[in-house]
C-alpha cells in the first residue's frame, strides 16, 4: 500500500528543512539567502497589487509572503497558485524569444512553491515549481515538474546530514563487480577518475580520495536548485534536484533527476527530446539529444550523447561523441568516438583518441566465473567492424583490430599494430607499424583533429594528442627488443635447426639479422609468445620493416623535441645547444593519467604526498596536474634524449657537429616520407576502381568527395614539411 501523507494545506511551501537539521538561530531560508546573489531588493506587495493579482485569478496562502522588486508589474502574473515565500524580480511588458519560441514576460498558469525569480522571466504552464532560484531572462514553458528536495545532492556522490552510506551514489567504472567504483563529483577530471579507479590495494589512498570529495561539498540540508540566466526549458516532464547553469537549453526531456548541468555563455549545454538522465554530472558545452538514457555517469566538457545512446556507470572524457549504442562500466579518456547502433563497450579503460566501429563488442565475453573482467586499451584504440573481444585484454597505443570474433584474451604490447584473426589458418596475425606503412593519412589527421576539436575552456590537464609521445615511444623501444627476441628464436629454430642458446644470445642474433639481413628475416616465420591466451600461433609479419621504421621514428621524435627546445630558448651555436641540453637523461616510464602523460616516478611521489598529508584536496590534485603540465616539455626532451641514446647510441651532449648535422638531415628524410605517406594513403581512395565505379566521371567524384589536390589537410601537411625544412636549414646554417 502506498503511504500517502496528509498535512495542513497552510504548511505547503514551509518547513523545507526538517526541524532536526535546522541550525540553532537559523530559519529555513538561510541557505537560500546565501545562494541568491541576484542583488534584487525585494519588498512586500501593495494593496493595489494584491487586488490586481486576485483579479487575474492568482491565489496565495499568504500575500505577505509574496515579495517583489520595485519594477514588478502585477498584470503580468495570471492564473498562478503561490505557496510559501516567493520572491519575484522585475516584470516588464516585453516578450522573450529563443529559437522561434515567443512568450510574454511574466508568470502564467503555474503552481509556484517557495521560489525566487530574477528579472523578466517567463514561467508559463509549469504545473509544479518548488524550491528553485531562477536567474534573469529565464524561460520555462510547458513543463510538468521543477522541484528540489531538502537533501538534494545534484549528482554528487555525497551524503547529507542524517543519511547512511548505503544510499550513496557510486560510479562503477572499469569493472562490473564494483571493485573500481568511484564517487562522482562536479569538477571531476579524467585524471581524478583514473587515479581513484587504480591503486585499489592502497586503502589509505582510497579513503583520502573519499575525504577530498566530502570536504569539497556541504552536507547541510536545505540547498535550493538553481537555474542560471538566459536558460530556456520547454516541454519537459520531470526536473528534480537539478542545478542548471546559464544559457542552457532543455527541450522535451522526459526525466532529469539528481544532476548538475554546467553551462555558460561560452560553453552552452543542451539536452533534447526524450532524454532521461539520472544521477550524473553534465559538464560545460555538452549536447545530449534524441532518446538518450544515462544513469550514474559523468560527461566531461564538450562531449555528446545522441540518438538513443546508453551511458551507464561510466565516465566520458572531453570532446567525445557517443551515438546509438551502449556503454557500461567504462572509464573513457578524452577524444572518443562511437557512432553505431550495434556497438557495445563494457568494463573497459579506454585511454583516449579511440574509435569504435559498427558491431564492435568490446568486453562482452567473460572468461572468468564472474562478471569481473576488464579491458585496457591504449591511446588510438580502433576496433574494426564486428570485432568481439574477451576479458581480460590489453592493447598498446594505436592498435587497429580487423573484423572477427577473437576467441581468447589478448595482450598486444606492440603499438601501431594491425591485429587480425586468421580463421583459415587458425592463427593470430600482428602487423607492427601498420599505420606508418599503409595509413599515415588517418594517423596524422586524427592527431591534428583532436587538437583542432579540443574546445575545453578549463585546460587544467595538458592532453597529449601526438602519436609520437613518451608512452607510444616507450612501447616502440620495448617492441624493438621483442622483435630481436622473436626474430632470433625463429632464426635459430629454422636456420640453425634448433641450437640451444641463452636468451641474451638469441636476442643478439635477432638484432644482427634485423640490422643487416633483411632478406633472411623476411623468409622467417616469426612467432610471438604471450600475446594470446591460446595454443595457436601468433605470427608477426613485416618485422624487418617495422624494426627499422620504429628506430627511425624514435630518432625523429628526439629531433622534434630538440628543435622545440632550440626554438624556445633561441639557441643557435652548436656548442651553446650542447651546453644547454639537460644531463642525466633516463628512459622514464610514463602513465596516461586521464589523457595527460605523467612520469611514473612523479606520480609515485605525488601519491606519497597524499599519504603524508601534503596533498589535502582535489584542488591540490589539480595543481599537481598543472605543475606536471608546465614541466612536460622539459621532461619530454629528457625522455627523447634518453631513448635516442638507448636505441641509436647517440649522446647529443657528446656528438660532434658532423653527426649533429646528419641527425637533422635524416629527420627531414623521415618527415618527407611521412608527408608522402599521408598523400599516398589518401590517393589510393581516388585510384581504387571500386570506389570510382559509383561515379560517371572523375569530375562527379571530385564534386562528391572533394578533389585530392584540394584536400585541406594534405595541403596543411605539405606546408608543414616546407616549414620544417626551412627551420632545419636555418639551424644548419647557424651552427
Amino acid at each position: 500500500m502506498n503511504e500517502i501523507k496528509k498535512s495542513p494545506v497552510e504548511a505547503l511551501g514551509y518547513h523545507f528543512i526538517p526541524k532536526d537539521f535546522l541550525p540553532k538561530g537559523k530559519d529555513e531560508y538561510y541557505l537560500r539567502n546565501q545562494q541568491n546573489k541576484n542583488g534584487i531588493v525585494y519588498r512586500k506587495l501593495s494593496a493595489s497589487e494584491i487586488e490586481s493579482l486576485v483579479r487575474n485569478r492568482n491565489t496565495s496562502d499568504d500575500w505577505n509572503n509574496i515579495l517583489v522588486s520595485d519594477a514588478f508589474t502585477p498584470e503580468l502574473v495570471m492564473d498562478c497558485k503561490f505557496f510559501g515565500l516567493v520572491r519575484i524580480g522585475k516584470l516588464e511588458p516585453y516578450y522573450l524569444e529563443f529559437n522561434n519560441l515567443r512568450r510574454p514576460v511574466g508568470l502564467y498558469s503555474s503552481t509556484i512553491i517557495s521560489s525566487d525569480f530574477g528579472d523578466n522571466v517567463v514561467i508559463d504552464n509549469v504545473n509544479y515549481i518548488s524550491h528553485y532560484i531562477i536567474g534573469n531572462d529565464v524561460m520555462i514553458v510547458n513543463t510538468n515538474e521543477v522541484a528540489t528536495t531538502d537533501h538534494a545532492k545534484f549528482g554528487n556522490g555525497i551524503l547529507k546530514e542524517g543519511e547512511s552510506d548505503s544510499i550513496r551514489i557510486w560510479m562503477e567504472v572499469c569493472n562490473e563487480n564494483g571493485g573500481r567504483r568511484i564517487i562522482p563529483f562536479d569538477g571531476m577530471l579524467p585524471g581524478d577518475a583514473y587515479l581513484w579507479s587504480r591503486f585499489r590495494d592502497d586503502e589509505f589512498l582510497q579513503n583520502r580520495f573519499k575525504e577530498f570529495t566530502a570536504k569539497k561539498f556541504d552536507d547541510r540540508r536545505g540547498y535550493y536548485g538553481t537555474i542560471g540566466d538566459r536558460t530556456v526549458i520547454k516541454n519537459c516532464k520531470i526536473i528534480k534536484d537539478v542545478l542548471i547553469g546559464s544559457d542552457a537549453y532543455l527541450k522535451g526531456a522526459n526525466k532529469l533527476k539528481n544532476l548538475t548541468i554546467n553551462s555558460s555563455a561560452d560553453a552552452k549545454s543542451q539536452i533534447g527530446e526524450g532524454c532521461e538522465l539520472v544521477n550524473g554530472i553534465v559538464d560545460y558545452g555538452c549536447r545530449i539529444f534524441y532518446g538518450v538514457k544515462a544513469v550514474r555517469f559523468i560527461m566531461s566538457s564538450h562531449s555528446q550523447l545522441k540518438y538513443g545512446a546508453r551511458l551507464i556507470n561510466s565516465y566520458l572524457g572531453n570532446n567525445s561523441t557517443i551515438s546509438c549504442c551502449e556503454v557500461l562500466n567504462s572509464l573513457i579518456f578524452p577524444a572518443h568516438e562511437q557512432h553505431h547502433n550495434n556497438s557495445f563497450l563494457c568494463a573497459s579503460l579506454v585511454l583516449g583518441q579511440s574509435n569504435m566501429a559498427a558491431g564492435a563488442t568490446i568486453g562482452s565475453n567473460h572468461n572468468s566465473r564472474s562478471a569481473d573482467g576488464e579491458i585496457i586499451a591504449g591511446r588510438g584504440f580502433w576496433p574494426g567492424l564486428s570485432v568481439s573481444l574477451k576479458h581480460n585484454s590489453k592493447f598498446a597505443s594505436f592498435c587497429i583490430i580487423t573484423k572477427g570474433a577473437y576467441p581468447s584474451e589478448l595482450n598486444i604490447p606492440i603499438p601501431f599494430s594491425l591485429i587480425s584473426n586468421n580463421e583459415t589458418n587458425n592463427e593470430l596475425v600482428i602487423m607492427p607499424a601498420y599505420w606508418f606503412m599503409y595509413n599515415m593519412y588517418a594517423l596524422s589527421r586524427n592527431s591534428w583533429k583532436y587538437i583542432d576539436r579540443d574546445k575545453r575552456i578549463d585546460k587544467t590537464q595538458l592532453l597529449e594528442f601526438d602519436f609520437l609521445a613518451p608512452d607510444s615511444v616507450n612501447e616502440m623501444v620495448d617492441s624493438l627488443r621483442l622483435f630481436e627476441k622473436f626474430a632470433g628464436k625463429a632464426y635459430v629454430q629454422q636456420i640453425e635447426k634448433g641450437k640451444k642458446y641463452p636468451e641474451e644470445k638469441i636476442i643478439d642474433i635477432g638484432k644482427k639479422i634485423l640490422t643487416s639481413k633483411k632478406e633472411v628475416v623476411d623468409e622467417l616465420e616469426i612467432i610471438a609468445e604471450g600475446f594470446e591466451n591460446n595454443k595457436r600461433k601468433t605470427k608477426l609479419v613485416k618485422v624487418s620493416r617495422a624494426y627499422h621504421l620504429f628506430k627511425e621514428l624514435i630518432a625523429y621524435y628526439a629531433v622534434k623535441q630538440l628543435l622545440i627546445f632550440i626554438e624556445q630558448n633561441t639557441l643557435a651555436r652548436f656548442e651553446k645547444i650542447q651546453e644547454s641540453l639537460p644531463s642525466g637523461s633516463m628512459t622514464a616510464q610514463w602513465v596516461n593519467v586521464g589523457g595527460q602523460l605523467i612520469k611514473k616516478d612523479s606520480l609515485g611521489k605525488f601519491i606519497q604526498q597524499i599519504h603524508s598529508n601534503k596533498i589535502k584536496s582535489w584542488e591540490h590534485v589539480h595543481q599537481f596536474y598543472k605543475t606536471e603540465g608546465s614541466n612536460y616539455g622539459k621532461d619530454k626532451l629528457q625522455h627523447a634524449l634518453a631513448v635516442l641514446k638507448k636505441i641509436h647510441g647517440i649522446d647529443l651532449k657528446k656528438i660532434d657537429k658532423k653527426q649533429f648535422k646528419h641527425l637533422l638531415q635524416q629527420s627531414i628524410v623521415t618527415k618527407e616520407w611521412m608527408t608522402k605517406g599521408i598523400y599516398d594513403s589518401r590517393a589510393k581512395d581516388y585510384s581504387n576502381p571500386f570506389r570510382k565505379m559509383v561515379y560517371d566521371n572523375m569530375d562527379e567524384m571530385n564534386s562528391v568527395t572533394g578533389p585530392l589536390r584540394g584536400n585541406s589537410f594534405i595541403k596543411q601537411q605539405t606546408e608543414a614539411l616546407l616549414s620544417y625544412k626551412k627551420q632545419v636549414a636555418g639551424l644548419l646554417k647557424k651552427i
